[in-house]
């Protein structure tokens, strides 16, 4: 069977409805509910300035090794093969 694409399409939303005005506000007050949602993820949230003195770490914290500098721009540990080349303690990335 051919479906002819070009005709207009009726929906439910087309069509007309014989609703009140009264029933209109009332299904609209009916949808809206006054009990606010609380979710329990708040709680999980570190606010800045928080006391942090009991926590522990979770991450193991290896000290810098000798084949290992720290860069001057960007103060992160690299390898030494990242040294970018005449400069000193400045890595490949600060100085492009």
């Amino acid at each position: 069977m051919a479906t002819d694409y070009d005709a207009p399409r009726v929906t439910e939303s087309d069509e007309p409805t014989d609703t009140s005005l009264e029933q209109l506000t009332a299904s609209a007050k009916d949808a809206q509910s006054p009990v606010v949602d609380v979710d329990d993820t708040a709680e999980s949230f570190d606010l800045p300035g928080a006391d942090l003195s009991g926590e522990e770490f979770t991450v193991r914290v290896v000290p810098k090794q000798m084949d290992e500098f720290t860069c001057t721009s960007c103060f992160l540990v690299n390898h030494r093969s990242r040294i970018a080349d005449g400069e000193q303690s400045i890595c490949r990335d600060c100085a492009a």
